[in-house]
């Protein structure tokens, strides 16, 4: 598939065919022909012509494209009261009337609205909405029949919790919005749409709460999604390549999700959503590494429970980062930090090896790196028996073959368990990712190297911004209030503060005076 981006001279053109806003005339079978034309002659495109009412001397015609629309709701109400329910219809009365009274009470489906221009009636037809068109008639009439399959709300396939909501988005961007909606029902919750893709003409949502994210925040949202130039949006993936601040680096500056209880929250905070059709996973911004690692149950749970599992997240993150290129550093370079009876059962298991240890790691993460892919990419009913036996069966091979030793196949089995535990899926990646550095930088110059990168890796990330927000915040800078949600998080009541990283309008949760809990005295019993 090749969504590439267009050169000057091919925008210029599309820009003048779709900027021209041709006119409607007034001739239904010279607009029906021309509808035809501009729509490649789709097999698709449904034309339905016939009388309005009994004694009308003039024709309209109901057009749409099938397998977008709820043809029941067409049918009931758009066919059905054109055709047969529109008493209104039978009467005497002028083209100009019958128009109106369409536009105002003939079709039975909400967001009726009229268009002048092709451009405008295209997209609508294209958005899954019923047309109708009349002889005489130089504009055209849509209603709302959006439809069609689609699948529905799922648990999540990722981020999975035990205690928390199992619903999902979907690939339906209206079903989404009212995922949320469900959530946070409140008038501040506004939604701004636009089209990206010069063809796809996908629809794009910015989702906010009006008075919490700052007008800095959706100005520069705005103008990153205006800026887009391409052919074609399919996923949420293409948007967050255009918008984010910096594209070289391993860092994810973009949060994206499929849990609408996320979005919420992240709402909440004053942070901004985006939303794109046909995808179920959503984008959030601005966004820190801390952010990462927080999973949506830590807020279901107890916090001191919260707190435990959050620091092994942590935890489990530099345990994927950095252990193969500690193995190789200590036992290349520095056996004298290893005990000595675990040096001797090392020295033992190596004596047989005939790799380097930077070679057998690097052979052992890559075919663990290849189960893993296979897995993911194998069919469902495959893909469990692919990673489970190839790793129990790869493992046991090459230490009987003697290529390498248990030893290293526990390091490397460790390594890949913990880049699990992360409660975000692109965040393991970019661990994945720099592990094979530090193990290459671990091989030829040990420890010091390995410390040497980490501090460039750490000074690297104190570079990084998301949407105007440091990534290190709130350590870099220093932000008190904003670390009792980073490492730790303390007891839902006291976070009666938004993230102040993310220049929120208001700074409170909680009104003055309600930040307690509720307190009893002693050796009374509740009542």
């Amino acid at each position: 598939m090749r969504f590439f981006h267009r050169s000057k001279r091919g925008r210029q053109a599309s820009e003048m065919e779709r900027s021209g806003d041709i006119p409607l005339n007034d001739d239904l079978e010279s607009n029906i022909k021309q509808l035809k034309k501009e729509l490649g002659y789709s097999p698709d495109l449904v034309v339905r012509s016939f009388d309005l009412g009994k004694n009308s001397d003039f024709r309209v015609a109901v057009v749409y494209m099938e397998g977008i629309v709820d043809e029941k709701v067409l049918n009931q109400w758009v066919m059905k009261t054109l055709m047969i329910d529109s008493g209104e219809f039978d009467q005497k009365i002028s083209k100009e009337e019958a128009l109106e009274l369409i536009k105002k009470s003939a079709l039975s489906v909400g967001n009726v609205e009229s268009h002048r221009s092709w451009n405008q009636m295209i997209d609508a037809l294209l958005n899954g909405q019923a047309i109708v068109l009349g002889e005489g008639w130089s504009e055209a009439i849509s209603g709302d029949t959006t439809g069609g399959e689609t699948k529905p709300i799922t648990e999540p396939q990722s981020q999975t919790v035990v205690r928390g909501p199992k619903d999902s988005f979907t690939e339906t961007l209206q079903t989404n919005l009212g995922l949320i909606r469900r959530r946070l029902k409140t008038p501040n919750l506004w939604v701004e749409n636009t089209n990206c893709g010069k063809i796809s003409r996908t629809k794009v949502s910015m989702v906010y709460i009006k008075g919490l994210a700052n007008e800095e925040l959706l100005n520069t949202v705005r103008k990153r999604l205006e800026k887009i130039e391409i052919d074609g949006i399919l996923e949420s993936g293409y948007i967050e390549e255009f918008i984010q601040d910096k594209a070289w680096t391993p860092f994810p500056t973009v949060f994206s999700t499929e849990r609408p209880d996320i979005v919420s929250g992240n709402l909440l905070e004053g942070r901004v959503a985006i939303l794109v059709d046909n995808t179920p996973f959503a984008l959030v911004v601005p966004t820190t590494f801390f952010q990462f690692f927080q999973s949506v149950e830590d807020y279901y749970q107890r916090f001191d429970i919260a707190t435990f599992t959050r620091l092994i997240r942590y935890f489990s993150y530099l345990v994927s980062l950095v252990t193969p290129a500690i193995y190789i550093a200590l036992t290349s370079f520095h056996p004298e930090m290893i005990p000595t009876p675990l040096l001797i059962k090392l020295i033992g298991q190596r004596k047989e090896i005939p790799f380097p240890a930077l070679v057998e790691a690097l052979a052992m993460e890559f075919s663990f790196e290849v189960i893993r892919e296979a897995g993911v990419r194998a069919p469902r009913v495959l893909s469990g028996a692919v990673t489970i036996v190839g790793a129990i069966v790869l493992g046991e091979t090459v230490v009987r073959a003697g290529l390498a030793t248990p030893s290293m196949v526990i390091v490397v089995a460790i390594t890949a368990i913990a880049s699990f535990a992360s409660a975000s899926f692109p965040i393991s990646i970019s661990a994945r990712l720099i592990r094979f550095l530090l193990m290459l930088l671990g091989a030829f110059f040990g420890l010091f190297g390995i410390l040497l990168a980490m501090i460039l890796l750490i000074a690297h990330m104190n570079t990084l911004y998301s949407f105007g927000t440091p990534y290190l915040a709130p350590f870099a800078p220093l932000i008190v209030n904003d670390q009792k949600d980073t490492l730790i998080r303390v007891p839902i009541w006291a976070l009666y503060r938004r993230p102040k990283s993310i220049h929120p309008v208001q700074d409170t949760k909680v009104p003055e005076g309600k930040r307690h809990l509720t307190k009893r005295r002693k050796g009374r019993r509740p009542r």
